[in-house]
């Protein structure tokens, strides 16, 4: 997810075919172990002799003041330099991978959503005006929800998808996009500026130039926009979470309050039902309803 979106661009340019980058292979957000690292700081016994000797020399030689400053400022910036790091180890997303990027989504952090797990409150006059997935619930799914961190990128830490799925998953876009043309395309996401993307060339409810919903390549997890009503199916569910900047308030996110995260599916009865949710954004996006299949036998 980007926090800044593609603005000024003809649609069609922007939009026309995968970039040859998303074609091929992408070697290394595959074999990438998204993780993130504890805070920890070791110190043998030459380590502590040596601080405590430090400590000392500066209680009798450096102004108090001074000391305590410096006491205090080595574990912040350890604590700056891990958390960046942290940052760096969710893989590439729409954020720079840079110290402004990372300075920008702290800003953004102190503002992040702290239960993701309520759905955003209606609006009578959205349209469309209700969601489709009550229609027929979801079944809740299985297992216990994957670890998820970060706010751009925000990733799982676990339970990811495997090449199998994905490739299914990215083929029901693609076919849904060659069935109809000239209401539907894929593309690189112009949110996070990798993975593969669904888009409506005509969106009601517009997000990156109608993007209606892009599969992260290291997790196959995706982000995408619901009606709160399908949002409050996925969440009671297990499906899926709010992502942390689709707040509402005084300050600016480049996302909507409907913007959710859904988790990878990891076997052919997990596509099926995110394929459901995935007709839910079109819905939303679109107000109309498509049918995606399901996995087809090999």
């Amino acid at each position: 997810m980007a926090l800044t979106l593609t603005s000024g661009t003809d649609l069609h340019q922007h939009l026309g075919m995968e970039s040859s980058a998303e074609k091929e292979p992408d070697r290394l957000a595959i074999n990438m172990v998204i993780r993130q690292d504890p805070f920890s700081i070791s110190l043998d016994a030459s380590a502590l002799l040596a601080v405590a000797i430090l400590l000392i020399i500066g209680m009798n030689t450096v102004e108090h003041l001074y000391l305590e400053c410096m006491i205090l400022a080595i574990p912040i910036m350890l604590l700056i330099r891990n958390d960046y790091h942290n940052f760096l180890n969710l893989g590439p997303g729409g954020t720079p991978a840079t110290p402004a990027g990372y300075a920008r989504l702290t800003w953004y952090r102190l503002f992040a959503l702290r239960d993701p797990f309520s759905p955003p409150p209606r609006d009578p006059s959205q349209l469309p005006a209700a969601g489709i997935l009550r229609q027929q619930p979801l079944p809740y799914r299985p297992g216990p929800r994957p670890v998820v961190a970060g706010l751009a990128p925000q990733r799982q830490l676990n339970q990811p998808g495997n090449q199998k799925i994905y490739q299914a998953l990215k083929l029901a876009l693609s076919d849904l996009s060659a069935l109809s043309p000239k209401k539907f395309i894929t593309a690189t996401s112009c949110l996070e500026k990798h993975g593969f993307a669904l888009f409506a060339r005509h969106p009601l409810n517009v997000c990156g130039n109608g993007e209606v919903c892009h599969i992260h390549t290291s997790d196959k997890s995706m982000h995408m926009n619901l009606h709160p009503d399908d949002i409050k199916e996925v969440l009671e569910k297990g499906w899926g979470q709010r992502h942390p900047m689709a707040w509402t308030g005084w300050v600016h996110t480049p996302v909507p309050s409907t913007f959710v995260m859904i988790y990878a599916p990891r076997d052919d009865n997990d596509l099926r039902i995110v394929l459901r949710i995935i007709e839910a954004a079109v819905w939303y996006t679109t107000s109309e309803k498509v049918d995606l299949e399901g996995p087809s036998e090999s």
